[in-house]
């Protein structure tokens, strides 16, 4: 039985949401020493190993068997395609705007599992909140202003939409989760088979696009091991854990708090300027997620009162 975020919780998700925040500023920050590319790839290697460490001999899970090339097969591959989304788009837009497109990602999900599951079906005011962020999208892509005076030209635009096709990755990988066995499965084979994929296909890629210069510059070593250990471990980890021990809807709208410290790090650290169009739609975009996650935790809720006191 999943318990009400309390105290504990919500200080948990505020350090994930910064660390969350922070991991495209730190990919963006050291793109000269190491591309983007091969930063995921590396890092999803590494903590793919650790991963499998961690589920296999500390933990000793039990993990599903012949689910790897089927389902597993299918997070991996979307997995390593948001990543590579990731990677190719702060080459052409701030690590600012990839926070907020990449945090569209509960909207594909929601869209997804509609479509999927009867019991994800959305109600009239969360089809409102979707309308309510997809406005927001266009409104950074399409009002005056919204990019910034740096950001102007098809190249900053070509960036936003990989960071939005970063989003539709990631939702639908949650979407191939929750409609296949890895819905049962240990969180560290779930994460694994993601891990794994990324590293399998982004690497081959990273060298074939000449994306393979690598610098180990103190700054370098030093956003590989927070990406490592603190993203692609500890995070995703912690994360699945706390999916498990609370309540999702309520966890799902506490992180959108991320796209908020991704926009103040990039803005601090990289410089990245912030224009009133943008603000004004990643407002009314983060608005709309709201309105679609808090009705969702609302109606989880009245549903667990009525089974409560039926």
């Amino acid at each position: 039985m999943r318990t009400p975020v309390d105290g504990f919780a919500t200080a948990i998700m505020l350090v994930l949401c910064v660390v969350w925040g922070a991991q495209q500023v730190a990919m963006k920050a050291v793109a000269g020493d190491i591309s983007p590319m091969m930063q995921v790839a590396l890092r999803s290697g590494i903590a793919a190993v650790l991963v499998w460490f961690i589920g296999q001999w500390l933990m000793r899970e039990a993990w599903l068997s012949r689910v790897w090339h089927r389902s597993g097969l299918v997070v991996g591959v979307l997995f390593a395609a948001e990543f590579m989304f990731i990677a190719e788009g702060l080459r052409w837009t701030s690590a600012s705007h990839m926070a907020v497109f990449l945090y569209t990602a509960p909207l594909f999900a929601a869209i997804g599992l509609h479509l999927r599951l009867p019991e994800e079906r959305l109600a009239p005011v969360q089809w409102m909140g979707m309308a309510l962020a997809f406005a927001g999208i266009a409104v950074i892509f399409l009002a005056p202003g919204a990019k910034g005076a740096e950001q102007t030209g098809t190249a900053s635009t070509f960036g936003d939409l990989l960071g939005l096709c970063a989003g539709a990755s990631w939702g639908f990988t949650t979407v191939a989760v929750r409609t296949s066995r890895l819905s049962e499965a240990p969180a560290t084979q779930t994460l694994f088979y993601q891990l794994a994929g990324a590293f399998l296909l982004l690497l081959p890629l990273a060298l074939w696009s000449g994306q393979s210069v690598i610098h180990f510059t103190p700054q370098a070593l030093a956003s590989m091991a927070f990406q490592t250990v603190m993203v692609s471990v500890t995070s995703y980890l912690i994360w699945f854990w706390m999916l498990r021990r609370y309540l999702a809807a309520r966890l799902g709208v506490m992180a959108f708090m991320t796209p908020l410290f991704g926009v103040v790090m990039g803005y601090l650290w990289l410089d990245d300027q912030i224009s009133l169009g943008f603000l004004l739609g990643a407002g009314l975009s983060v608005a709309g997620l709201l309105v679609v996650n808090l009705s969702k935790a609302v109606g989880q809720t009245q549903e667990n009162v009525r089974r409560v006191t039926s």
